[in-house]
């Protein structure tokens, strides 16, 4: 029987613009504009079902029909569908514009309505057996600080584990109140920054500087440098796969959470497990999409032989 994954947090409507040639800064540029269904936690929650997990989501959705291309991208990834759906509402939406190179340039988050998944929503008897059914529980910081606590506190007293994932420097700061109820963060240096006030000379300090503020395990990226992960007391550093056509980023750090929870509730160790992070990683980057549709078990396996070794630090 496979794992079952709870998954609260962003599902929401992703718009990108790509530029086409080089970037004029202060001026209109050509290009073309792709849209399609988004959300760190719903990314993740797409990828874990197509590597064979049971996966639930559930998230705030408004009545429009950006709301229904969310319900029918879950569908397609296999994602049990739990949307708290708001009729006059709608719903949230992440607006990028992406150099040719596919890197970001600037983006929008209009995230206003997951204000509306507050605690007493956790309650909902469905909510409960959710909780009381799943082996892990994984939510992104686009929710409230409170209810971010909440969901740590429930979690804990069932004796679920819990990862997250941080969004941005702006969002990570809610995950301050709940450090201590985190198993496993997912976040980049920018948003470490902003959770501990420092950034740093040796990134190998990362482990140390986020243990101050209550957090147990994390994975701190660092762009085509080597991440550092941390558990348990023990500290890796592994250098991402080298990708030879970037066609995307948005998405990578979702599809590393992904793969390093797969592999975690696999029983692997952290240093093995972020070797498939970065292999998911690596496969989302190549695809134009946010998540790789063709992702799978089998080609993650695939994939893994791009990625090295992981070092252990200590």
């Amino acid at each position: 029987m496979s794992k079952k994954i709870l998954v609260l947090g962003g599902a929401h409507v992703d718009r990108r613009g790509r530029i086409s040639g080089a970037t004029a800064d202060g001026a209109s540029n050509p290009g073309s504009w792709f849209e399609e269904a988004g959300g760190g936690g719903f990314n993740a929650a797409r990828n874990l079902a197509r590597l064979g997990f049971d996966v639930t989501m559930i998230s705030p959705r408004g009545g429009d029909p950006t709301g229904e291309m969310v319900s029918e991208a879950a569908d397609l990834a296999g994602v049990n569908d739990r949307p708290f759906i708001f009729l006059d509402r709608k719903t949230p939406s992440y607006t990028a514009i992406i150099e040719r190179d596919g890197n970001l340039v600037i983006a929008l988050a209009d995230m206003d309505l997951y204000r509306m998944f507050v605690p007493r929503r956790l309650s909902i008897r469905s909510v409960r057996d959710a909780f009381a059914a799943t082996d892990m529980i994984l939510f992104d910081a686009n929710l409230p600080e409170e209810t971010l606590v909440s969901i740590t506190t429930r979690a804990k007293a069932l004796g679920k584990p819990v990862a997250a994932i941080a969004i941005s420097p702006a969002k990570a700061v809610k995950l301050k109140a709940c450090m201590q109820g985190i198993d496993y963060l997912f976040l980049n240096e920018a948003e470490a920054t902003a959770l501990t006030g420092e950034r740093p000379e040796n990134p190998v300090h990362w482990p140390s500087l986020l243990g101050d503020i209550g957090l147990r395990g994390g994975v701190v990226t660092r762009g085509q440098r080597e991440l550092i992960a941390f558990s348990a007391g023990h500290v890796a550093a592994l250098q991402p796969a080298d990708v030879e056509h970037v066609s995307d980023v948005t998405g990578a750090g979702d599809s590393l959470a992904s793969g390093v929870i797969a592999a975690l509730l696999r029983g692997l160790p952290m240093s093995e497990a972020i070797r498939e992070g970065a292999a998911a990683a690596a496969l989302t980057v190549q695809s134009p999409n946010a998540v790789n549709e063709n992702l799978s078990a089998d080609l993650l396996k695939q994939a893994l032989a791009l990625v090295p070794p992981a070092r252990i630090l200590h």
